[in-house]
């Protein structure tokens, strides 16, 4: 309950300083601001979300303009989507599992080894008749899913050696996320799972409060993570989209040409960050290796995918997912 009255809070707060803002920086009263706030990321994710505005300005004539509210200044991805679904902001950019909590449909893709490869990912995050019903599950909240973009693979990193096999992992102390997928993930996997939200996770690891993780590279450098945990192990259980949502209330404000300027923008800035994201990963490895002395090593996961298999039965069994399991395993063959 304090939670909520917190969110409300903000929500009201938010809506009076943005709009002092946006009323500052306007041209005139015919310009639109939009605003698109999110919590810390890597500078490709980024960059993309600054290029989704630039199109969006540029197209309207700078009728309609974004602004950004960066790394957590109103909140962590919870807090974000809360806000979001309020109206307190139009845009944010969460993981896909920090939406499970709003809508059970996007717990599918916190499944390990759900895809087989980049492509069998790409395959099923652009094809609309599997993703289309999944963004507009949250209509009724408020909110729904606009685009993806690609936030890697998520594999392993530790403390005191590398995973090279499901022993290493046994009774291990693993950050996760906060998603029940992810907690059943890790339990499964024989560790002991710490469901924590991302900024507490560098002074955990500090702290011995947990023995690891399981991320993308970008922990490695930009979050200063390798500075204690300096082995990364390519076991590449999954690759959870980040998903892009707005707030039900854009459509409200803005013309119908301008609405359909916001979704070619969304797909346009999906489009560039898959591109400069992989030129990315392959700085920070290289910057983590020489800042921090960080290790990498290859898995042999058979093993780690036969001990998630129970999931893979929930899935597959339940009659919400069983179709959609299907679709998406399906586009591997």
């Amino acid at each position: 309950m304090k939670n909520k009255y917190l969110i409300a809070i903000i929500s009201v707060i938010t809506l009076f300083v943005l709009a002092g803002c946006s009323g500052s920086n306007a041209k005139d009263s015919k310009q639109i601001t939009l605003r698109f706030a999110y919590a810390s990321n890597s500078q490709p994710v980024i960059d993309s979300m600054k290029k989704f505005g630039d199109i969006i300005e540029k197209r309207t004539n700078g009728e309609v303009k974004v602004e950004y509210f960066p790394d957590g200044q109103l909140g962590g991805e919870t807090e974000l989507i809360e806000l979001t679904q309020t109206g307190g902001i139009d845009f944010t950019k969460v993981s896909g599992s920090a939406l499970e909590g709003f809508s059970k449909d996007y717990a599918i893709f916190g499944l390990p080894y759900l895809f087989d490869s980049e492509k069998h990912f790409y395959d099923v995050m652009e094809n609309k008749k599997i993703m289309d019903p999944i963004y507009q599950s949250t209509k009724d909240l408020g909110f729904v899913g606009l685009t993806y973009y690609d936030s890697g693979q998520r594999s392993f990193y530790m403390k005191s050696g590398p995973v090279t096999k499901l022993s290493d992992l046994k009774g291990k102390k693993i950050r996760t996320m906060q998603s029940e997928t992810a907690i059943k993930m890790v339990q499964l996997l024989g560790g002991s799972a710490v469901p924590m939200g991302s900024g507490e996770v560098f002074t955990s690891l500090q702290a011995n409060l947990i023995d690891g993780a399981e991320n993308n590279e970008f922990v490695l450098y930009t979050a200063g993570h390798g500075a204690v945990a300096k082995y990364y192990s390519y076991d590449e259980h999954t690759r959870v989209p980040d998903i892009v949502i707005m707030s039900d209330s854009v459509k409200e404000r803005l013309s119908k040409e301008q609405y359909q300027i916001v979704l070619d923008a969304a797909k346009e800035s999906t489009e560039y960050e898959k591109k400069v994201f992989k030129e990315a990963v392959e700085k920070e490895k290289k910057i983590a290796t020489e800042k921090f002395g960080v290790k990498y090593n290859k898995v042999d996961n058979t093993e780690f995918q036969k001990a998630v298999q129970p999931l893979h039965d929930q899935f597959k069994d339940n009659p919400k997912y069983s179709e959609l399991y299907k679709e998406i395993r399906d586009m591997a063959k």
